[in-house]
């Protein structure tokens, strides 16, 4: 079985002026590691959409990866602006996924209930927004573990156990 191609796209001003650790970020190229997928591409923007919106674009379009997790920007601070910039880019929302995430991180705080991360996908790349915090993003991992395979073969119309060629 050949390794997914991740892209981690984190979103934090604070990150992307060299001032705090992408301790997020960490946790999902410790997760591709710990899983066989390779990380494939990883950048740091500010919470500005613009930023978010041309990378996205860039490593979907291109198909240089296969699925994007972002981190960070999913709450309802005056810039949390993440989840407006992927909706701007997705062809197709996958809400049931989000809606898990949020139920999973509501067992370790009540906040997990104010991410407005969305999940979905453009073209044959599957994209996803987790917590900024270290803990919100295990969960969120939790969540797509067991599926993330099924579901970039499903974007790419390759032979599934549900799909009979």
């Amino acid at each position: 079985m050949d390794p997914l191609r991740i892209g981690v796209l984190t979103v934090s001003d604070a990150c992307s002026r060299g001032e705090r650790e992408d301790a997020s970020g960490s946790v999902v190229e410790e997760w591709c590691r710990r899983e066989g997928h390779e990380l494939a591409r990883r950048a740091t923007v500010p919470d500005r959409t613009d930023a978010i919106v041309a990378i996205l674009l860039r490593w979907a379009d291109r198909e240089e990866v296969d699925v994007i997790l972002t981190t960070g920007g999913t709450g309802f601070g005056p810039r949390d602006v993440t989840p407006e910039a992927t909706r701007a880019v997705l062809d197709r929302l996958a809400p049931g996924i989000t809606e898990v995430v949020r139920r999973r991180g509501e067992a370790a705080t009540p906040y997990a209930l104010l991410s407005r991360g969305l999940a979905g996908s453009r073209g044959r790349v599957f994209l996803a927004n987790l917590p900024g915090s270290p803990g919100g993003v295990r969960d969120g991992l939790q969540v797509l573990g067991p599926v993330i395979r099924h579901l970039s073969a499903l974007l790419t119309d390759s032979t599934t156990r549900h799909r009979q060629s």
